[in-house]
Protein backbone atom coordinates (compact mmCIF):
# COMPACT_ATOMS: atom_id res chain seq x y z
CA UNK A 1 0.00 0.00 0.00
CA UNK A 2 1.03 3.62 -0.27
CA UNK A 3 3.07 4.63 2.78
CA UNK A 4 2.50 7.77 4.78
CA UNK A 5 6.15 8.67 4.15
CA UNK A 6 5.53 8.51 0.40
CA UNK A 7 2.59 10.91 0.67
CA UNK A 8 4.63 13.24 2.88
CA UNK A 9 7.44 13.26 0.32
CA UNK A 10 5.04 14.19 -2.45
CA UNK A 11 3.61 16.98 -0.30
CA UNK A 12 7.10 18.33 0.35
CA UNK A 13 7.77 18.48 -3.39
CA UNK A 14 4.51 20.34 -3.92
CA UNK A 15 5.30 22.79 -1.15
CA UNK A 16 8.43 23.80 -3.01
CA UNK A 17 6.34 25.30 -5.79
CA UNK A 18 4.71 28.12 -3.81
CA UNK A 19 3.88 31.09 -5.95
CA UNK A 20 3.26 28.74 -8.86
CA UNK A 21 2.96 30.39 -12.27
CA UNK A 22 0.90 28.17 -14.54
CA UNK A 23 1.29 27.82 -18.28
CA UNK A 24 2.93 30.45 -20.50
CA UNK A 25 1.66 33.38 -18.41
CA UNK A 26 5.20 34.25 -17.31
CA UNK A 27 5.82 36.02 -20.61
CA UNK A 28 2.59 38.03 -20.50
CA UNK A 29 3.06 41.69 -19.56
CA UNK A 30 -0.45 42.12 -18.17
CA UNK A 31 -1.68 38.73 -16.94
CA UNK A 32 -4.88 38.03 -15.04
CA UNK A 33 -3.69 37.02 -11.59
CA UNK A 34 -5.75 34.41 -9.74
CA UNK A 35 -4.83 33.73 -6.13
CA UNK A 36 -5.52 30.77 -3.89
CA UNK A 37 -4.14 28.54 -1.17
CA UNK A 38 -4.01 24.76 -0.95
CA UNK A 39 -3.02 22.39 1.85
CA UNK A 40 0.30 21.45 0.27
CA UNK A 41 1.56 20.24 3.64
CA UNK A 42 -0.18 18.90 6.76
CA UNK A 43 -2.88 16.23 7.17
CA UNK A 44 -4.91 17.37 4.14
CA UNK A 45 -2.01 17.39 1.69
CA UNK A 46 -2.65 13.95 0.17
CA UNK A 47 -5.89 15.22 -1.35
CA UNK A 48 -4.89 18.84 -1.93
CA UNK A 49 -2.14 17.65 -4.29
CA UNK A 50 -4.91 16.48 -6.63
CA UNK A 51 -6.41 19.98 -6.63
CA UNK A 52 -3.01 21.50 -7.35
CA UNK A 53 -2.42 19.28 -10.38
CA UNK A 54 -5.95 19.89 -11.67
CA UNK A 55 -5.51 23.67 -11.46
CA UNK A 56 -2.21 23.48 -13.31
CA UNK A 57 -3.81 21.48 -16.12
CA UNK A 58 -6.79 23.81 -16.40
CA UNK A 59 -4.77 27.03 -16.41
CA UNK A 60 -2.32 25.68 -18.96
CA UNK A 61 -5.16 24.71 -21.30
CA UNK A 62 -6.94 28.01 -20.67
CA UNK A 63 -3.84 29.91 -21.71
CA UNK A 64 -3.52 27.82 -24.86
CA UNK A 65 -7.07 28.88 -25.69
CA UNK A 66 -6.22 32.55 -25.25
CA UNK A 67 -6.59 33.01 -21.52
CA UNK A 68 -9.38 35.18 -20.13
CA UNK A 69 -10.60 38.07 -22.26
CA UNK A 70 -7.38 37.97 -24.28
CA UNK A 71 -5.07 38.01 -21.23
CA UNK A 72 -2.94 35.11 -20.06
CA UNK A 73 -3.66 33.68 -16.63
CA UNK A 74 -1.18 33.53 -13.76
CA UNK A 75 -2.14 31.24 -10.89
CA UNK A 76 -0.54 32.09 -7.55
CA UNK A 77 -0.74 29.25 -5.01
CA UNK A 78 0.33 29.49 -1.36
CA UNK A 79 0.58 26.68 1.19
CA UNK A 80 -1.96 27.04 4.00
CA UNK A 81 -0.46 23.99 5.80
CA UNK A 82 -3.96 22.46 6.32
CA UNK A 83 -4.68 25.24 8.86
CA UNK A 84 -7.70 27.56 8.42
CA UNK A 85 -6.00 30.38 10.34
CA UNK A 86 -3.05 30.25 7.95
CA UNK A 87 -5.41 30.27 4.97
CA UNK A 88 -7.03 33.44 6.32
CA UNK A 89 -3.69 35.24 6.56
CA UNK A 90 -2.59 34.13 3.10
CA UNK A 91 -5.82 35.23 1.42
CA UNK A 92 -5.34 38.64 3.03
CA UNK A 93 -1.87 38.71 1.47
CA UNK A 94 -3.21 37.67 -1.92
CA UNK A 95 -5.73 40.51 -1.96
CA UNK A 96 -3.68 43.28 -0.34
CA UNK A 97 -0.02 42.54 -1.12
CA UNK A 98 -0.19 40.39 -4.24
CA UNK A 99 -3.17 42.37 -5.56
CA UNK A 100 -4.66 39.43 -7.43
CA UNK A 101 -7.54 40.07 -9.82
CA UNK A 102 -9.61 37.01 -8.87
CA UNK A 103 -9.75 34.39 -6.13
CA UNK A 104 -10.06 30.62 -6.25
CA UNK A 105 -11.03 28.77 -3.08
CA UNK A 106 -8.79 26.43 -1.04
CA UNK A 107 -9.36 22.77 -0.15
CA UNK A 108 -11.63 21.75 2.77
CA UNK A 109 -14.45 23.47 4.62
CA UNK A 110 -12.44 25.17 7.37
CA UNK A 111 -10.05 26.84 4.96
CA UNK A 112 -12.89 27.80 2.63
CA UNK A 113 -14.73 29.55 5.45
CA UNK A 114 -11.55 31.46 6.29
CA UNK A 115 -11.11 32.48 2.66
CA UNK A 116 -14.78 33.42 2.48
CA UNK A 117 -14.39 35.85 5.34
CA UNK A 118 -11.56 37.59 3.51
CA UNK A 119 -13.48 37.62 0.24
CA UNK A 120 -16.44 39.23 2.00
CA UNK A 121 -14.23 41.90 3.53
CA UNK A 122 -12.97 42.94 0.10
CA UNK A 123 -16.15 42.20 -1.92
CA UNK A 124 -14.48 39.49 -3.99
CA UNK A 125 -16.18 36.53 -5.66
CA UNK A 126 -15.03 33.23 -4.14
CA UNK A 127 -15.55 30.11 -6.23
CA UNK A 128 -14.58 26.96 -4.33
CA UNK A 129 -14.71 23.20 -4.69
CA UNK A 130 -15.04 21.33 -1.37
CA UNK A 131 -17.37 23.20 0.98
CA UNK A 132 -19.21 20.64 3.11
CA UNK A 133 -21.65 22.66 5.27
CA UNK A 134 -23.90 24.90 3.12
CA UNK A 135 -25.63 26.47 6.14
CA UNK A 136 -22.36 28.15 7.17
CA UNK A 137 -21.80 29.82 3.80
CA UNK A 138 -23.60 33.13 4.41
CA UNK A 139 -21.63 35.31 1.98
CA UNK A 140 -23.68 36.23 -1.09
CA UNK A 141 -20.74 36.14 -3.53
CA UNK A 142 -19.49 32.61 -2.86
CA UNK A 143 -20.21 29.84 -5.38
CA UNK A 144 -19.66 26.11 -4.73
CA UNK A 145 -18.56 23.50 -7.25
CA UNK A 146 -19.06 20.80 -4.60
CA UNK A 147 -22.60 19.79 -5.56
CA UNK A 148 -23.89 18.65 -2.17
CA UNK A 149 -27.17 20.48 -2.48
CA UNK A 150 -28.60 22.88 0.07
CA UNK A 151 -29.45 20.20 2.67
CA UNK A 152 -26.69 17.54 2.44
CA UNK A 153 -27.20 16.32 6.00
CA UNK A 154 -30.39 14.70 4.71
CA UNK A 155 -29.83 14.16 0.99
CA UNK A 156 -26.29 12.73 0.99
CA UNK A 157 -26.95 9.95 3.56
CA UNK A 158 -30.22 9.21 1.75
CA UNK A 159 -28.27 8.44 -1.44
CA UNK A 160 -25.92 6.12 0.47
CA UNK A 161 -28.71 4.27 2.27
CA UNK A 162 -30.72 3.97 -0.96
CA UNK A 163 -27.74 2.17 -2.47
CA UNK A 164 -27.30 -0.12 0.53
CA UNK A 165 -31.03 -0.89 0.55
CA UNK A 166 -30.70 -2.20 -3.01
CA UNK A 167 -28.44 -5.06 -1.87
CA UNK A 168 -29.84 -8.60 -1.75
CA UNK A 169 -29.18 -8.53 2.00
CA UNK A 170 -29.49 -4.89 3.17
CA UNK A 171 -27.71 -3.95 6.41
CA UNK A 172 -29.79 -3.80 9.57
CA UNK A 173 -27.25 -2.37 12.05
CA UNK A 174 -24.81 0.51 11.73
CA UNK A 175 -21.79 1.90 13.57
CA UNK A 176 -21.05 5.59 12.97
CA UNK A 177 -17.49 6.74 13.74
CA UNK A 178 -16.39 10.20 12.74
CA UNK A 179 -13.81 12.92 12.95
CA UNK A 180 -14.89 16.19 14.52
CA UNK A 181 -13.67 17.95 11.36
CA UNK A 182 -16.66 20.26 10.69
CA UNK A 183 -18.07 18.94 7.41
CA UNK A 184 -17.46 15.31 8.33
CA UNK A 185 -19.12 15.69 11.70
CA UNK A 186 -22.06 17.50 10.12
CA UNK A 187 -22.71 14.77 7.54
CA UNK A 188 -22.22 12.02 10.10
CA UNK A 189 -24.80 13.55 12.42
CA UNK A 190 -27.11 13.74 9.42
CA UNK A 191 -26.46 10.06 8.75
CA UNK A 192 -27.55 9.21 12.30
CA UNK A 193 -30.93 10.82 11.70
CA UNK A 194 -31.47 9.34 8.24
CA UNK A 195 -30.40 5.88 9.43
CA UNK A 196 -32.93 6.06 12.25
CA UNK A 197 -35.71 7.02 9.83
CA UNK A 198 -34.71 4.14 7.53
CA UNK A 199 -34.98 1.62 10.37
CA UNK A 200 -31.24 0.97 10.74
CA UNK A 201 -30.26 0.23 14.34
CA UNK A 202 -27.34 2.36 15.53
CA UNK A 203 -25.21 0.16 17.77
CA UNK A 204 -22.17 2.45 18.07
CA UNK A 205 -21.36 6.16 17.76
CA UNK A 206 -17.79 7.42 18.31
CA UNK A 207 -15.94 10.66 17.57
CA UNK A 208 -12.26 11.58 17.32
CA UNK A 209 -10.36 14.85 17.16
CA UNK A 210 -9.11 15.93 13.73
CA UNK A 211 -5.42 15.06 13.52
CA UNK A 212 -5.80 11.89 15.59
CA UNK A 213 -3.40 9.09 14.61
CA UNK A 214 -4.24 6.42 17.19
CA UNK A 215 -7.21 4.45 15.84
CA UNK A 216 -6.62 1.26 17.82
CA UNK A 217 -9.29 1.92 20.48
CA UNK A 218 -11.87 2.89 17.84
CA UNK A 219 -11.12 -0.23 15.79
CA UNK A 220 -11.60 -2.40 18.89
CA UNK A 221 -14.96 -0.82 19.73
CA UNK A 222 -16.20 -1.34 16.16
CA UNK A 223 -15.10 -4.97 16.18
CA UNK A 224 -16.93 -5.60 19.46
CA UNK A 225 -20.11 -3.95 18.13
CA UNK A 226 -20.26 -6.22 15.04
CA UNK A 227 -22.22 -3.82 12.80
CA UNK A 228 -23.49 -4.71 9.34
CA UNK A 229 -22.12 -1.42 8.01
CA UNK A 230 -19.63 1.13 9.32
CA UNK A 231 -20.13 4.79 8.41
CA UNK A 232 -16.69 6.45 8.63
CA UNK A 233 -16.52 10.25 8.76
CA UNK A 234 -12.91 10.44 7.59
CA UNK A 235 -10.77 12.82 5.59
CA UNK A 236 -7.39 12.30 3.96
CA UNK A 237 -5.54 9.30 5.38
CA UNK A 238 -7.74 8.79 8.45
CA UNK A 239 -9.68 5.99 6.77
CA UNK A 240 -6.47 4.17 5.91
CA UNK A 241 -5.25 4.44 9.48
CA UNK A 242 -8.54 3.11 10.87
CA UNK A 243 -8.59 0.16 8.46
CA UNK A 244 -4.95 -0.64 9.31
CA UNK A 245 -5.85 -0.61 13.01
CA UNK A 246 -8.72 -3.00 12.29
CA UNK A 247 -6.41 -5.34 10.41
CA UNK A 248 -4.07 -5.52 13.41
CA UNK A 249 -6.89 -6.99 15.48
CA UNK A 250 -8.02 -9.35 12.69
CA UNK A 251 -11.21 -7.47 11.91
CA UNK A 252 -12.62 -6.60 8.50
CA UNK A 253 -15.87 -4.59 8.37
CA UNK A 254 -18.49 -6.21 6.11
CA UNK A 255 -19.41 -2.83 4.56
CA UNK A 256 -17.62 0.47 5.16
CA UNK A 257 -18.62 3.89 3.83
CA UNK A 258 -16.01 6.69 3.83
CA UNK A 259 -16.75 10.38 3.37
CA UNK A 260 -13.69 12.24 2.05
CA UNK A 261 -10.77 9.78 1.94
CA UNK A 262 -7.56 10.44 0.03
CA UNK A 263 -8.59 8.57 -3.13
CA UNK A 264 -5.24 7.07 -4.11
CA UNK A 265 -4.07 5.67 -0.78
CA UNK A 266 -7.45 4.08 -0.01
CA UNK A 267 -7.84 2.53 -3.48
CA UNK A 268 -4.28 1.19 -3.40
CA UNK A 269 -4.57 -0.28 0.10
CA UNK A 270 -5.49 -3.96 0.42
CA UNK A 271 -7.71 -2.96 3.33
CA UNK A 272 -9.56 -0.55 1.03
CA UNK A 273 -11.09 -3.38 -1.02
CA UNK A 274 -14.82 -2.72 -1.57
CA UNK A 275 -14.67 0.59 0.34
CA UNK A 276 -17.64 2.84 -0.46
CA UNK A 277 -17.54 6.61 -0.70
CA UNK A 278 -19.15 9.64 -2.34
CA UNK A 279 -18.49 10.87 -5.83
CA UNK A 280 -19.49 13.37 -8.48
CA UNK A 281 -17.30 11.92 -11.24
CA UNK A 282 -15.37 8.80 -12.16
CA UNK A 283 -13.49 8.14 -15.36
CA UNK A 284 -15.97 5.89 -17.12
CA UNK A 285 -19.21 6.39 -19.07
CA UNK A 286 -21.56 8.18 -18.80
CA UNK A 287 -19.22 10.86 -17.37
CA UNK A 288 -16.61 10.48 -20.10
CA UNK A 289 -19.20 10.87 -22.86
CA UNK A 290 -18.45 14.60 -22.44
CA UNK A 291 -15.44 15.33 -24.72
CA UNK A 292 -14.08 17.95 -22.31
CA UNK A 293 -14.19 15.40 -19.51
CA UNK A 294 -12.58 12.74 -21.69
CA UNK A 295 -9.67 15.04 -22.59
CA UNK A 296 -9.19 16.04 -18.95
CA UNK A 297 -9.06 12.38 -17.94
CA UNK A 298 -6.38 11.68 -20.53
CA UNK A 299 -4.25 14.65 -19.50
CA UNK A 300 -4.68 14.09 -15.77
CA UNK A 301 -3.70 10.41 -16.09
CA UNK A 302 -0.48 11.37 -17.87
CA UNK A 303 0.43 14.22 -15.51
CA UNK A 304 -0.46 12.32 -12.34
CA UNK A 305 1.70 9.38 -13.41
CA UNK A 306 4.60 11.69 -14.25
CA UNK A 307 4.22 13.45 -10.89
CA UNK A 308 4.24 10.15 -9.02
CA UNK A 309 0.82 10.62 -7.44
CA UNK A 310 -0.42 7.48 -5.69
CA UNK A 311 -3.69 7.47 -7.68
CA UNK A 312 -3.62 8.66 -11.27
CA UNK A 313 -7.33 8.46 -12.12
CA UNK A 314 -9.79 11.34 -12.13
CA UNK A 315 -12.40 11.06 -9.39
CA UNK A 316 -14.51 13.36 -7.26
CA UNK A 317 -11.74 15.64 -5.93
CA UNK A 318 -10.22 16.36 -9.34
CA UNK A 319 -13.66 16.80 -10.89
CA UNK A 320 -14.78 19.29 -8.25
CA UNK A 321 -11.60 21.30 -8.74
CA UNK A 322 -11.95 21.25 -12.53
CA UNK A 323 -15.60 22.32 -12.19
CA UNK A 324 -14.62 25.31 -10.05
CA UNK A 325 -12.32 26.53 -12.81
CA UNK A 326 -15.11 25.98 -15.36
CA UNK A 327 -17.42 28.15 -13.24
CA UNK A 328 -14.84 30.93 -13.02
CA UNK A 329 -14.16 30.90 -16.76
CA UNK A 330 -17.88 30.88 -17.58
CA UNK A 331 -18.57 33.87 -15.33
CA UNK A 332 -15.73 35.96 -16.78
CA UNK A 333 -16.67 35.23 -20.38
CA UNK A 334 -20.42 35.67 -19.89
CA UNK A 335 -19.98 39.09 -18.27
CA UNK A 336 -16.99 40.07 -20.44
CA UNK A 337 -15.55 41.39 -17.19
CA UNK A 338 -13.40 40.74 -14.16
CA UNK A 339 -15.84 42.74 -12.02
CA UNK A 340 -16.72 40.62 -9.00
CA UNK A 341 -20.24 41.97 -8.57
CA UNK A 342 -21.14 41.47 -12.23
CA UNK A 343 -19.84 37.91 -12.10
CA UNK A 344 -21.78 37.16 -8.93
CA UNK A 345 -25.03 38.55 -10.30
CA UNK A 346 -24.68 36.46 -13.46
CA UNK A 347 -23.92 33.24 -11.57
CA UNK A 348 -26.93 33.64 -9.30
CA UNK A 349 -29.33 33.61 -12.22
CA UNK A 350 -27.48 31.20 -14.51
CA UNK A 351 -26.49 27.56 -14.83
CA UNK A 352 -23.01 26.32 -15.71
CA UNK A 353 -22.30 23.09 -17.56
CA UNK A 354 -19.41 21.21 -15.91
CA UNK A 355 -17.90 17.76 -16.23
CA UNK A 356 -19.93 16.56 -13.23
CA UNK A 357 -23.22 17.93 -14.55
CA UNK A 358 -25.06 21.24 -14.74
CA UNK A 359 -24.64 23.42 -11.65
CA UNK A 360 -26.99 26.11 -10.40
CA UNK A 361 -26.62 28.57 -7.53
CA UNK A 362 -30.18 29.68 -6.74
CA UNK A 363 -31.03 27.63 -3.66
CA UNK A 364 -30.00 27.76 -0.02
CA UNK A 365 -26.86 29.89 0.44
CA UNK A 366 -26.09 29.74 -3.30
CA UNK A 367 -26.05 25.97 -3.39
CA UNK A 368 -27.97 24.05 -6.04
CA UNK A 369 -28.85 20.41 -6.68
CA UNK A 370 -27.39 17.44 -4.82
CA UNK A 371 -25.43 15.54 -7.50
CA UNK A 372 -23.70 13.15 -5.09
CA UNK A 373 -23.45 9.50 -6.09
CA UNK A 374 -21.88 6.47 -4.42
CA UNK A 375 -18.65 4.83 -5.59
CA UNK A 376 -16.69 1.75 -4.58
CA UNK A 377 -13.13 0.47 -4.79
CA UNK A 378 -13.27 -2.45 -7.20
CA UNK A 379 -10.10 -4.13 -8.48
CA UNK A 380 -7.97 -1.24 -7.19
CA UNK A 381 -10.00 1.54 -8.84
CA UNK A 382 -12.95 3.70 -7.87
CA UNK A 383 -16.11 3.15 -9.91
CA UNK A 384 -19.59 4.59 -9.49
CA UNK A 385 -22.08 1.98 -8.28
CA UNK A 386 -25.20 4.01 -7.37
CA UNK A 387 -27.58 5.33 -8.69
CA UNK A 388 -27.78 2.77 -11.48
CA UNK A 389 -27.93 5.35 -14.26
CA UNK A 390 -24.48 6.64 -13.23
CA UNK A 391 -22.89 3.27 -12.50
CA UNK A 392 -19.97 2.03 -14.58
CA UNK A 393 -21.26 -0.32 -17.30
CA UNK A 394 -21.97 -3.76 -15.85
CA UNK A 395 -21.09 -2.67 -12.29
CA UNK A 396 -23.03 -3.34 -9.08
CA UNK A 397 -22.21 -2.89 -5.37
CA UNK A 398 -19.89 -5.64 -4.13
CA UNK A 399 -20.04 -7.12 -0.67
CA UNK A 400 -17.36 -9.81 -1.04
Amino acid sequence: MISLKRVAALAAIAAGSLGLIAGPAQSQSNPVRIGSTLALTGPLSATALVHKLTGEIYVEDLNKRGGLLGRKVEWIVKDDQSKPEVARTLYEQLVTADKVDLLMGPYATGAILSAMGVAQRYNKVLIHHTMGIPSLAKYDMHFPAWSLGADPGATVPATVFDGLASLPKPPKTIAIVTSKFPSLHFLSLGAREVAKKRGLQEILFLEWEFGNRDFGPIAARVKDAKPDVVWIGDIGLEGNMLLEAMKKIDYEPPLHVHLYPAPGPLAASPEGKNALSLTIFEEHPPYTNDPVAAQFVKTFNERAKAAGLPYTSVETQAAASFSAWQILEAAVKATNSFDDRKMADWLKKSQVKTIQGTLRFDRGNNFGDDLMRMKQVQDGKWVTVWPKEWAAPGTTIRTQ
